[in-house]
């Protein structure tokens, strides 16, 4: 197969695609808490409320951030490491915590598929065009 030699001499740039999904992804989702979008922080903060969940205006910032900042941070490719880390944990809470508990049809796929992604740069780190690479020629 011609096609599959060609783009394995480009497979290095795959953790770039995972980052820019991923990235944009949480940057709208923590823009959406944070600056008063859909859900915003009030709904956001009633749903943890309605979960159990302890420090709950503490508990809604701190995950609003990660998403957000972190969302950024992997979007660029800077401690692409760390900020996916935080994200899988976000992920893994939000599969656990809300739609685990929904029942096999929950909707966690789309969850565990974005734990997928973060797992997959966690491993990888943030590939060759990252400021990672630009600042500190090497991957933090």
């Amino acid at each position: 197969m011609m096609w599959s030699k060609q783009l394995s001499k480009h497979s290095d740039w795959a953790p770039v695609i995972l980052r820019v999904v991923l990235g944009i992804v949480f940057i709208a989702h923590g823009w959406g808490k944070l600056f008063g979008m859909m859900p915003g922080m009030e709904a956001w903060m009633g749903m943890l409320t309605s979960l159990g969940f302890p420090a709950v205006t503490a508990t809604a910032y701190l995950v609003a951030l990660v998403e957000f900042v972190g969302g950024i941070a992997v979007l660029l490719g800077i401690f692409t490491r760390y900020a996916a880390a935080l994200i899988a944990i976000v992920m893994i809470v939000a599969i656990w915590k809300v739609k685990w508990a929904m029942g096999l049809l929950g909707g966690y796929e789309l969850d565990l598929g974005l734990l997928g992604i973060a797992l997959a740069l966690i491993v990888s780190g943030p590939g060759p065009l990252s400021l990672e690479k630009m600042l500190w020629k090497k991957e933090m």
